[in-house]
């Protein structure tokens, strides 16, 4: 499929207009599926402005550029009218430092970051990495509000590695290594139970997990004002369905770690004592507002919709 006239010549005066310009799913704000956050990441992390282009909000602009150069349609980063990287190669580059010499810029100091991790995360961190396949780390990521999340990943040559005392290693992009002096993580009693800490001094302040009503957060996710997290298996969710819209985490939380770090969550399990626990964790990802249903869906069926299946 050729790119039509008016199409390409959209494409030009875009790529006129700004000097850096990303085109992407979603917006930096809210960027949808995985290679578009990480894209926004790099980016945000270097000193300069760059404009960006939601495809999914102009369709037919979406469907032209998939025709207007090489590589993935999205996301795809522009310099001076040049097609620089596109989908995940504009992370590989920036950890290796080829696209800031692409932009004219200094590449990152490659350090690692003085990061504070107390014996208890230690302990819990390295039991996990000694109970997975070889060569996996854990990653840490720090993004521009300096909330950083955790999670277990294979070792990557261009990353930063900071090696824990004892065994296992902490992973860091080098953005994130940027970011990530001063960050502490721990292994506590909270409320209800264990749970492993992130925190930066610079990060905002997160509000408390905190329960709420079954009516309302079925109030909320009918308005959009609320996104409910349902933990629960989907054996389980076959037994009692949910009758508005959710996400859930069979297949990973990609879904969920692409909203935006302000959006309201709520989480629901079967009866309530399983959400608490899930919601600490959201909230150690980087989720702001996260709250969790008091009851779980037995409660929704007692309360709000007796159509609801009970097991």
């Amino acid at each position: 499929m050729n790119t039509s006239p008016p199409a390409r010549q959209r494409i030009e005066a875009l790529l006129r207009a700004h000097r850096l310009v990303l085109f992407m799913r979603g917006t930096p704000r809210s960027p949808e599926f995985g290679p578009s956050l990480r894209a926004c990441h790099v980016l945000d992390g270097i000193d300069m402005d760059y404009a960006h282009v939601d495809v999914l909000a102009d369709p037919a602009l979406g469907a032209a550029l998939r025709s207007f150069g090489d590589g993935p349609a999205t996301p795809r980063l522009y310099f001076d009218g040049k097609l620089v990287a596109s989908g995940d190669a504009i992370e590989r580059m920036a950890n290796t430092g080829e696209l800031h010499a692409a932009l004219g810029l200094v590449a990152p100091e490659r350090r690692p970051p003085a990061v504070q991790v107390t014996p208890a995360a230690a302990d819990f961190i390295r039991a996990v990495i000694d109970n997975s396949v070889a060569g996996t780390v854990a990653e840490i990521r720090v993004d521009r509000q300096y909330c950083a999340s955790l999670s277990f990943a294979p070792r990557r040559q261009d990353a930063i590695a900071l090696p824990l005392e004892g065994g296992g290693v902490l992973q860091f992009d080098p953005i994130s290594a940027q970011r990530g002096d001063d960050l502490s993580i721990d292994w506590q009693d909270v409320e209800r139970g264990p749970s492993l800490l992130l925190h930066h001094p610079k990060a905002p302040v997160p509000e408390p997990v905190r329960p709420i009503s079954p009516a309302q957060a079925d109030a909320g996710a009918r308005d959009g004002s609320l996104t409910i997290v349902d933990i629960r298996p989907a054996q389980e969710r076959a037994l009692a369905r949910l009758p508005v819209p959710f996400l859930h985490m069979d297949d990973g939380t990609h879904e969920i770690r692409n909203l935006p770090a302000e959006a309201p969550l709520a989480v629901l399990c079967h009866r309530g004592d399983r959400s608490y626990h899930a919601g600490v964790f959201l909230r150690q990802q980087g989720h702001l507002h996260v709250s969790y249903v008091e009851g779980g869906i037995q409660a929704w069926a007692d309360v709000v919709d007796p159509s609801i299946g009970r097991y």
